[in-house]
Formats: structure tokens, C-alpha cells, sequence
């Protein structure tokens, strides 16, 4: 079996990412693809490789530039305005519980309780992570 090239597979966890954000079934990307959602998988999954009119279709379809699935590709310098982009995060966005736990959390107003959750949170990740989770105090 072929190894998907790691650009393929970022290309496929951003697409992934954004058609979650967007709230888009793989079904539907392909509807207005004329694909089957098989195929959207395999794209999302870096085994089929994008091609440039079909990404540029895609990031019609998802209101993005093309540049946006190469952001914090490997082996690029792709960035955008807050820097580079983390693949941890880009994989954590493209999941159902990051997309839950981002929205929730832009939802909290209150400042010291949104400093709470954050805390917790990195508590329990350090308590449970391998290696130790540091906590960077915000510039306010």
C-alpha cells in the first residue's frame, strides 16, 4: 500500500478542518463536487492527491483562499497573520471535539472564567500527556 506524501495528508486534514468549521457533511462537499463522498475521504485522508482546479474548487466551495490548505505545510514557509500554523492544532480543529470545545470556548465572555477553563484544561492534559503541557501566559 502507497503512503500518502505528508502535503497530501495536511492538505486533507485542512480541508477536513474547514468543511467541519463550516458544518459541511463529506456528502455534500462531493454533491457540489460531483464526487462521491468516498472520494472526498480519500482526499481528506491525503490518498488522492488534490489536484489545482479541483483545489481551487474546494476552496471556492469553502470560502478560502488555495493558500489555505498549504499554511503550515511541511517543508513550507506558508503563514498567516498569527504565524505558522501548528499541524497539531490543524489536526485537533479537523476533529468533531475540537470544533465543540473551540466553539464553547469563544462563547465564554468572562475573562477570568475563560482563564479557569484554560487552566483546567491544562491541567488535565499535563496529567494525562506524555510529555509535560506548558502553559504561555497571554500578552494583554
Amino acid at each position: 500500500m502507497k503512503i500518502p506524501h505528508p502535503t497530501d495528508t495536511h492538505i486533507g486534514a485542512r480541508i477536513k478542518m474547514r468543511r467541519r468549521q463550516l458544518g459541511i457533511s463529506q456528502a455534500e462537499l462531493g454533491d457540489r463536487l460531483n464526487l462521491t463522498f468516498q472520494q472526498v475521504q480519500k482526499y481528506e485522508k491525503g490518498t488522492n492527491r488534490v489536484g489545482g482546479s479541483r483545489m481551487a474548487e474546494i476552496a471556492g466551495i469553502l470560502g478560502v483562499e488555495v493558500g489555505f490548505f498549504y499554511q503550515g505545510a511541511p517543508g513550507t514557509d506558508v503563514t498567516v497573520a498569527r504565524g505558522p500554523v501548528d499541524s497539531t492544532m490543524d489536526q485537533f480543529m479537523a476533529t468533531k471535539d475540537g470544533l465543540i470545545i473551540a466553539e464553547a470556548f469563544v462563547q465564554i465572555t468572562d475573562p477570568e472564567v475563560r482563564h479557569a477553563v484554560a487552566v483546567a484544561v491544562a491541567q488535565i492534559g499535563r496529567a494525562m500527556a506524555p510529555r509535560p503541557v506548558t502553559l504561555v501566559a497571554a500578552a494583554e
